[in-house]
């Protein structure tokens, strides 16, 4: 009897070993399973960036557009058909038929060119002789003609005294951004925007150029292009002046890649952009955006560009970096950060495409109430956007809170949702400031659109050949943007500019210079 109840004990004891030992393996067999799809995730995400769709709204097809080659299609059996009736109706049937024009009414700054198409006898067919005109058909279609070049020739006579033959005067020659040079100000303000906001590196300009005869190679684009941003510096200069009197700004940053001198590889740059714009609430400050370029992402470089800056909020994403900046020490008091709901949201999407989470799929239905709500007051003043705010985002941000924490203490507390819910959780202070102050917005928004040309031109360019070179991008970057904030044509504005300024424009009336203050719908005059 007694070895039986040690034979027991003993297999008790082992069983209880062997258990603890499925635990374990258990659970490094969760933790391996949740490493595997945090790789697959991680996966996913990586071939999205590449090959995937860009677009974060959750049901893509509701706004889906037919292929471009079906419309192709469809356009070549349109023509077919049209023809194919032409000849078996006649022409006087077709022509009877309502026009099929397209939709609004061309600008009226466009020039118009008129062509008359008279019949070809307007002798009755009775006899009765000329026939009077009774009206017409007028129909307006768009026409291109290929980009043109032109020569711009300069004369200036002289004149002297046929008596003396001592007094003789003439005309002092024109400044010019390249003095005895090629181009005139507006052709380089062309290049400079097709650089900058159209996203043309210098070399294909330089083949489109040659299309017309033109051998103009890069260096010499880029000379003149250098020239003009040296004479542009007071214009980015006064728009630095002008942004640190803002009381909210936005910032954020994107890589800037730097031809490495000496190694023949690049190195990794970051291009900070620092942005107001009040129309959100109605405000009637113009929008300005500003690049500035540092070799690194830490803090410091958003401390030294925000030097001298009298404004007391900062809308930016939960980089780590922006965190010091609550720690300076200023007479309008340290910075307060405003996070950024779009960020938050963002991680949520990717969830959803990747592992279809119904938690990440809520918090997207959650968040997409608080914009909704936004939606409904865009425009408006402060009080009236505070008031909608405190009314309808309040009690959803009030609810959102306890259950994120209730769904993080039943997760895995290593998967990717459990860290994105962390995210949101350790800014919940910055992400709910909106609510007290209704000039703040949503998200970043603003100054994310106004990077995004970077990252195209930054595609195209594939990296600025060195420290100096990125400065200057970031500068023309930033009057280019700036212009496009403000419905400015940006090429009129430059020639026009780059001309006052060579022309002695006082630097005490650099204001008058100002992309907000130039409104210009045609072309500029060569």
């Amino acid at each position: 009897m007694l070895e039986m109840h040690m034979d027991i004990a003993v297999l008790r004891d082992e069983n209880e070993r062997l258990k603890g030992q499925l635990a374990q393996t258990q659970a490094a067999l969760a933790d391996s399973e949740e490493a595997r799809r945090r790789l697959e995730s991680i996966l996913v995400d990586m071939r999205r960036e590449k090959f995937g769709a860009k677009s974060e709204k959750l049901q893509p097809d509701q706004y889906h557009l037919p292929l471009e080659d079906v419309e192709v299609a469809q356009g070549v059996l349109d023509a077919a058909q049209e023809k194919a009736a032409a000849i078996i109706k006649g022409k006087s049937d077709v022509a009877a038929r309502p026009p099929n024009r397209n939709r609004g009414q061309l600008p009226a700054h466009l020039p118009r060119v008129e062509r008359i198409i008279e019949p070809t006898s307007t002798l009755c067919p009775c006899g009765c002789g000329e026939m009077t005109k009774i009206g017409e058909d007028v129909s307006e279609r768009l026409d291109a003609i290929p980009a043109q070049l032109r020569v711009l020739v300069t004369r200036r006579p002289k004149y002297a005294c046929r008596r003396c033959s001592e007094a003789v005067t003439q005309a002092h020659a024109p400044e010019h951004v390249v003095p005895g040079g090629l181009p005139t100000e507006a052709l380089i303000a062309q290049i400079i925007v097709s650089k900058f906001g159209d996203h043309l590196p210098f070399y294909r300009q330089s083949e489109i150029y040659a299309r017309q005869g033109l051998q103009l190679d890069r260096a010499t684009l880029g000379n003149w292009t250098g020239r003009a941003c040296f004479h542009l510096k007071p214009i980015a200069d006064h728009m630095f002046a002008h942004l640190s009197a803002a009381d909210r700004l936005f910032m954020d940053e994107t890589t800037a890649p730097v031809l490495d001198p000496g190694r023949g590889q690049t190195k990794k740059g970051f291009f900070w952009a620092i942005a107001a714009d009040d129309r959100g609430y109605g405000g009637t400050g113009p929008p300005v955006v500003l690049f500035r370029y540092a070799p690194g992402r830490s803090g410091e470089y958003a401390e030294r560009f925000l030097e001298g800056f009298r404004g007391r909020f900062l809308q930016c994403d939960g980089y780590d970096g922006y965190n010091r900046l609550t720690r300076i020490e200023r007479p309008q008091g340290s910075w307060v950060l405003v996070h950024c709901w779009s960020h938050l949201r963002r991680r949520f999407v990717k969830l959803v495409r990747n592992t279809k989470s119904p938690i990440a799929e809520a918090a997207v239905r959650q968040i997409a109430t608080l914009y909704a709500v936004e939606a409904t007051v865009r425009g408006t003043s402060p009080q009236v956007r505070l008031a909608a705010r405190q009314k309808h985002s309040a009690p959803i941000i009030d609810a959102l809170k306890p259950w994120f924490e209730k769904q993080l203490s039943m997760i895995s507390s290593s998967s990717r949702l459990a860290e994105d819910i962390r995210y949101g959780l350790a800014h919940w202070v910055g992400l709910t400031r909106f609510l007290d102050d209704g000039r703040l917005e949503l998200d970043t928004n603003p100054v994310e659109n106004a990077i995004r040309p970077i990252c195209l031109t930054r595609k195209n360019v594939l990296f600025a050949g060195h420290e100096i070179g990125a400065e200057n991008w970031a500068q023309l970057s930033s009057i280019v943007a700036t212009c496009r904030l403000n419905d400015v044509n940006p090429v009129a504005y430059l020639a026009e500019t780059l001309t006052a300024i060579i022309n002695g424009h006082p630097q005490s009336k650099i204001d008058d210079l100002m992309p907000w203050r130039f409104r210009k719908t045609s072309s500029p005059i060569l």
